[in-house]
């Protein structure tokens, strides 16, 4: 029995053929003439005709009838002429999109993540006046703690708290990210206010539970050394705004980030304790996976939230270095 040949498949039968090729040929096509075709291309009319050349060889067929005085297609050019302008046109105007998506007016997709405290308190106003300035562009806000997935998430920018040390991505830091240990002025007047690490053993604390389902622990720096503490608690919430509720009525010690209590520290509703132990060497950033072919929408959000958010009054360094005073 006679073996068949394997079936060919028409995208890798196109393959072959150069682009280039078939773009000389549409140009020489249109211009009647290999001269005003390379006019128009730029190129030499050596290339032009090597790459209609090439064309001709990959597909088999003469495309032009060529006389020293006229160029025109065969009827097999004619056909094939036909079929490819569509498909250049479309091509070209892909391109012009692309370069449009680059440079040109803000349209398009963005699907954004930050963790659930900042997010909220912070990225989601802005993404939504964000979006009021620029309503071509359809923004998708993810509000996760868990570690960012880039490519399994289809993120195209995310906001991290803490300290980067990914080189995959690029990151720019917005603001330092200060940690303060704050509580009622209740909650003081009836237990004091903690002066040491070590007394603060002696102080109900309200704790907020990681992804991990633990209770996140305390940063500090003491004589230019990070210490972690581990708060005994009774009460403990995965959501960060339960854990500032529970704080405002007088239910302990917390330490949260400046971004969700300064306004209740300008307020007097919150009062910052160790304030000469606040670590300074963690910040939020904005990250994505490179810099090289940035959509113009992309461009523009992540400069718009660099500018913004560091002209948010959430910084906390007046009420710390009161709250360090002897």
């Amino acid at each position: 029995m006679t073996a068949q040949p394997p079936p060919i498949d028409s995208l890798a039968a196109s393959f072959s053929a150069s682009y280039a090729g078939v773009v000389a040929f549409i140009a020489v096509a249109n211009e009647g003439s290999f001269v005003r075709a390379a006019e128009k291309l730029g190129v030499g009319r050596s290339a032009i005709s090597r790459s209609v050349q090439k064309l001709e060889g990959q597909i088999g067929v003469r495309l032009f009838q060529r006389t020293t005085r006229t160029t025109s297609l065969t009827r097999e050019g004619e056909l094939f002429y036909e079929n490819c302008k569509p498909g250049v046109a479309r091509v070209v105007q892909a391109i012009e999109d692309m370069y449009e998506l680059r440079e040109g007016p803000l349209r398009g997709r963005l699907r954004v993540q930050a963790g659930l405290g900042f997010g909220r308190h912070v990225i989601a106003p802005l993404v939504s006046e964000f979006g009021q300035r620029h309503p071509q562009v359809s923004l998708e806000l993810v509000l996760d703690d868990r570690p960012i997935n880039f490519a399994g998430d289809r993120i195209d920018v995310a906001f991290l708290d803490g300290s980067l040390d990914d080189a995959q991505i690029v990151a720019r830091r917005l603001i330092p990210m200060q940690w303060v240990v704050c509580a009622s002025p209740a909650y003081l007047k009836e237990r004091g206010a903690p002066t040491t690490l070590d007394s603060l053993s002696k102080h109900a604390s309200v704790s907020e539970i990681a992804t991990n389902g633990r209770s996140r622990s305390w940063k500090f720096h003491v004589n230019g050394q990070r210490q972690i503490y581990a708060p005994p608690s009774s009460l403990g919430f995965n959501d960060p705004a339960l854990v500032l509720d529970q704080v405002l009525a007088g239910r302990g010690l917390a330490q949260l980030p400046a971004y969700q209590v300064a306004h209740h520290l300008s307020q007097g509703r919150l009062v910052a304790c160790l304030g000469d132990l606040t670590p300074d060497d963690d910040g939020h950033f904005v990250a994505y996976l490179s810099r090289e072919h940035m959509p113009n929408r992309l461009r523009q959000f992540v400069d718009f939230m660099v500018e913004r958010v560091r002209l948010l009054d959430i910084d906390c360094s007046g009420f710390l270095a009161r709250a360090a005073l002897p």
